[in-house]
């Protein structure tokens, strides 16, 4: 997550930066950091504002589940997570979905693919 994206998320939020470390559990002066572009935004952190800003978008946009979008097969289905605990709208946050066939690694490969799914783009 670029410095932008995190300070136009933290805006879309409508968070102080006071607010925003509160509610990330992080000091005042990591915000600050983040923003600056002094400090690049941990993952941890990164998903957590996602699933801040998905929340917030579920509650003003009527959102697909992924299977739908992703038109997922059954087979390929019954094997991906976000299938099994009935969140496709979340899908880009639990690790080991199928998108593509195959879970990824780490949570950076597995966003960097999220990126390019209508699901997600959703959130931007």
């Amino acid at each position: 997550m670029t410095r932008t994206e995190f300070k136009s998320f933290r805006k879309k939020l409508d968070k102080t930066q006071k607010q925003m470390a509160q509610l990330l559990g992080t000091s005042i002066k990591a915000i600050h950091s983040y923003e600056q572009g002094w400090r690049m935004v941990p993952s941890h952190v990164e998903r957590q504002v996602f699933f801040l800003i998905a929340k917030k978008k579920e509650i003003e946009k009527n959102i697909k589940q992924c299977w739908i979008v992703n038109k997922c097969p059954p087979k390929q289905k019954k094997r991906c997570p976000a299938w099994e605990f009935r969140a496709g709208k979340l899908c880009w946050f639990i690790n080991g979905t199928i998108c593509d066939g195959e879970p990824k690694k780490n949570w950076k490969e597995k966003i960097e693919t999220c990126r390019e799914c209508d699901v997600f783009k959703v959130l931007l």
